[in-house]
């Protein structure tokens, strides 16, 4: 299948293997996805006081996102990652568990510390753009 996303890389910004930006041509519909929140199927909050444990729950739920709108991890753009902390380490905790679980397909990332999230227990969420070819 045709993916509809070009990561660019470029060594003058890093000598780390990262795509700093990311295409897609015109004729990609585009996938707006709303913030993946580390939630179990009751609407409890998994992995309460984990970073990395939250950041998986919500990829997992990212992933469930995408396949319902007909995408998949490979056809990301672009996310933006959310942690409940001013910890530099609680950031990075959660960002390693989103940079593993895209494996080479490392879409152009923004990682903030905030204050709060929206559930109790919440210290992760995950906003993502991704982009398809339709057949």
């Amino acid at each position: 299948m045709a993916r509809a996303v070009t990561l660019i890389r470029s060594a003058s910004l890093s000598d780390v293997e990262y795509a700093y930006a990311a295409t897609a041509p015109a004729e990609a519909r585009l996938i707006f996805l709303a913030g993946a929140c580390p939630l179990n199927d009751d609407g409890s909050t998994a992995a309460v006081g984990d970073y990395a444990g939250q950041a998986a729950k919500a990829m997992e739920n990212m992933q469930a996102a995408l396949s319902a709108a007909g995408a998949a991890l490979q056809d990301v753009i672009s996310t933006r990652v959310l942690v409940a902390s001013t910890r530099q380490e609680d950031l990075v905790a959660a960002w390693q568990v989103v940079r593993d679980t895209f494996a080479d397909h490392d879409v152009p990332s923004t990682l903030l510390g905030v204050t709060v999230l929206g559930y109790k227990d919440q210290l992760v969420e995950i906003e993502g753009v991704a982009a398809v070819l339709d057949s």
